[in-house]
């Protein structure tokens, strides 16, 4: 029943498409993943992946690492990858779902010749297919070692996918639970480069399963709520509602009610709220790094959990390190792209400071936020003087209950476009996405062909 529902809610909107508040709610999604992923183009894990996989097939879809048109499962692996690299990619529904699902929708919309209403009809589907799931259960699948975003993505991205191919209610279903099949990925990953590689499989796992159903393969009519089902097999105590009827959208979409928030830094999410405490802090009392004796940062157990890099070594690892975050932070004071690198988490004055780091678990008891505590809190003590406390944070910076101002959107978005070859292409990709109702998808990047000359050194 919730496997045939969900295939007929797809099947309802071909007919109907969404709403302009719903693309509209879309739209901040779309242009941040954009960003990221023009940023992660020239980094070592998707160029590696772009070597390995060659030759790869011509096609329609354009692919960022090489500014070449390949066909549309290797596009949506490649931007999928290169999107969520960095760690800077927008959060919601317990995960990444712009990372997955926008590569997927850009590669099959461009070969499909959809236009850019069509791309964003289709993330508010994808969307609401991915939260319909993933908010049926209690517990934090990262916990169990799944990491949310490959694995509810390949479902979010064969919803959207299903969309675009204009699938009937039998053959959505079918997408669907064929993008369930597909799904796969592990926390104990994270750090490494498999982990942007588990978000670049989950978009191509949508493309392909929805071209799949579109072709006639079928999958299980019960794949979400059988015992045996997805939903089941990935929840980490079983305490998952399979029987609740699918949300219903006369009141407005998901996206509309939850949309993303934004990240303000290219690190793990769990950092953020202790950052923004920090950076704060720091705005109004100066701290001599000789000064500190002790950074204690206080969190939940389940957070703490995530961020089990306590003396990262590269770059990749620093993006779940509390420590590191933190010590940036105070050092730098600031934690963007340029610091995210070897180079800077090798550093010897950083390394001391990480040294004087310490994670503090508290309950997690946020009303709003499964894992989290109520909110996070830093104390910094210091030789010879009072400590300093900042103030708890409970929603960072971008949070979608605190947005980004259109103006730090746009820094954002030049702030990655600067980290990547196609800087020159900012201002002519940023009048192109204030227009993307109206814009064929496959204009909106191959003008940036133009802008490089081949894969990335």
């Amino acid at each position: 029943m919730l496997t045939r529902d969900l295939g007929a809610r797809i099947a309802h909107a071909v007919g109907t498409g969404t709403s302009t508040a719903a693309r509209q709610a879309a739209l901040p999604g779309v242009v941040d993943t954009i960003a990221t992923m023009m940023a992660g183009s020239g980094e070592a894990p998707p160029r590696i992946l772009c070597a390995g996989l060659a030759p790869l097939p011509p096609g329609q879809a354009w692919e960022c690492v090489g500014a070449r048109h390949v066909d549309t499962a290797s596009a949506a692996l490649i931007n999928g990858m290169a999107a969520h690299v960095l760690d800077y990619d927008d959060v919601a529904l317990r995960g990444h779902p712009s990372a997955v699902m926008v590569p997927a929708i850009l590669a099959l919309g461009q070969d499909l010749q959809k236009s850019g209403r069509d791309a964003l009809d289709a993330y508010v589907i994808g969307y609401e297919t991915w939260g319909d799931l993933v908010e049926r259960e209690r517990d934090m699948h990262p916990i169990k070692g799944w990491h949310t975003t490959s694995v509810f993505g390949a479902v979010g991205a064969a919803a959207a996918c299903a969309y675009l191919l204009g699938l009937d209610e039998d053959r959505a279903a079918h997408a669907i639970a064929l993008g369930a099949t597909q799904a796969a990925g592990l926390m104990s990953n994270f750090g490494t480069m498999a982990k942007s590689y588990q978000t670049g499989r989950a978009a191509q796992a949508g493309v392909i399963a929805a071209r799949l159903a579109a072709a006639g393969m079928t999958a299980a009519a019960d794949v979400f709520e059988n015992p045996q089902g997805f939903l089941q097999a990935h929840s980490p105590r079983g305490q998952v509602d399979t029987t609740a009827p699918v949300r219903a959208t006369g009141a407005g979409w998901l996206v509309e009610q939850r949309p993303v928030s934004v990240k303000r830094y290219p690190t793990c999410y769990y950092t953020h709220r202790s950052l923004d405490a920090v950076l704060a802090l720091l705005t109004h009392t100066p701290i001599a790094v000789e000064e500190i004796a002790t950074v204690r940062v206080r969190i939940s157990k389940e957070h703490a959990t995530i961020l089990r890099n306590h003396a990262p070594r590269t770059g990749l690892e620093a993006k779940f390190s509390m420590e590191f975050a933190l010590a940036c932070a105070l050092l730098h004071g600031k934690v963007g792209l340029s610091e995210l690198t070897d180079a800077c988490v090798a550093a010897p004055d950083l390394r001391d400071l990480m040294g004087r780091v310490r994670v503090e678990t508290v309950p997690a008891d946020s009303a709003e936020w499964n894992g989290a505590a109520a909110f996070d809190e830093v104390i910094i003590e210091r030789h010879g003087a009072r400590p300093l406390h900042g103030d708890p944070v409970a929603h960072p910076a971008g949070h979608a209950s605190r947005p980004l101002t259109p103006a730090q959107r746009e820094d954002k978005f030049r702030d990655c476009l600067d980290h990547s070859p196609y800087r020159a292409a900012t201002d002519t990709l940023l009048r192109t996405l204030q227009t993307l109702d109206d814009t064929p998808l496959a204009q909106l990047l191959s003008f940036t062909s133009s802008f490089t000359s081949g894969p990335h050194p």
